[in-house]
């Protein structure tokens, strides 16, 4: 290949609007404060006599379930009190064993925390009318989104592509596979026309990898885990301290860009399109 056109080909930029958003669900389209992953967790290691605590519930977010099991039970004080009760490290057998606990609860209760967060159906509809293919993907496992899905709908929200996290032999986050899943069936031409909005550490790393804009939610997500009327108690200077946290956070991720809500996303856009018009690339 002669060396002008491999240089045609490396310095080749999308100069075009976005395509696609691709959205994660819990804490990012619904589930504010995202607590159906984490109380389910909860719940099913109870029924190990396994205490866990929020916060160390949360510590894993964005993976894989049965990966976030493992990783829960890797934390040093949950490996802990597992060797106290059983006498031994957890194993993958063990993990096996609390998956299968923890997913008849997941299928049950899902639909019970994953009202639309404020903003989310606007926003979706909103970039449907200008064309923008709207793709998700989830750390729940299919049988989990085959009941959600119905739920959101009759919210009124509809994606046009849904990936679960065991729908790929290739596997789940934080590699880029669900995110590119979704640009072949949206038919994107080019993962740079693509925003990827999460509110996980796994999550941003996902989009990342998968060469897209990410976008991540401070407020609504895992990483501050208030409910909407916890938050609304919150004094501004206190809901400051818990965006920032967040923000951090994902900062450090890499997202591009942290917002409140996916109610902010527009903007996100707008200023996005304007960066690639001028040959940025994520």
């Amino acid at each position: 290949m002669p060396l002008n056109t491999l240089n045609y080909l490396y310095q080749r930029h999308y100069q075009g609007p976005v395509r696609a958003v691709i959205f994660d669900w819990a804490g990012t389209l619904v589930d504010f404060g995202s607590f159906a992953p984490t109380q389910v967790l909860i719940d099913a290691f109870a029924g190990f006599g396994i205490t866990v605590s929020m916060n160390e519930a949360r510590q894993p977010m964005g993976l894989a379930k049965w990966d976030h099991i493992q990783a829960l039970g890797q934390q040093s004080g949950v490996a802990q009190r597992w060797q106290e009760k059983y006498g031994k490290p957890m194993s993958d057998a063990d993990v096996d064993a609390l998956y299968a606990a923890f997913l008849p609860l997941q299928i049950e209760k899902v639909a019970q925390y994953s009202d639309l967060i404020p903003g989310a159906l606007e926003v979706v509809n909103q970039l449907k009318t200008r064309g923008v293919r709207i793709g998700s993907c989830s750390g729940y496992p299919r049988v989990v989104m085959d009941k959600l899905l119905p739920h959101v709908a009759a919210q009124g929200l509809l994606v046009d592509h849904a990936v679960a996290t065991d729908d790929l032999k290739a596997g789940g986050r934080p590699g880029p596979w669900m995110a590119l899943a979704n640009v072949v069936e949206l038919g994107v031409p080019d993962v740079r026309a693509c925003i990827k909005v999460d509110d996980t550490v796994p999550g941003i790393e996902e989009g990342l990898a998968a060469g897209m804009w990410t976008v991540g939610l401070s407020l609504s997500g895992n990483e501050t885990g208030l409910t909407l009327q916890e938050l609304d108690q919150f004094s501004a200077s206190e809901r400051d301290v818990r965006r920032d946290l967040a923000a951090i956070k994902l900062g450090r991720a890499g997202a591009h860009y942290v917002i409140d809500t996916v109610a902010d996303l527009p903007a996100v856009i707008e200023m996005i399109e304007a960066r690639l018009a001028k040959g940025e690339q994520p």
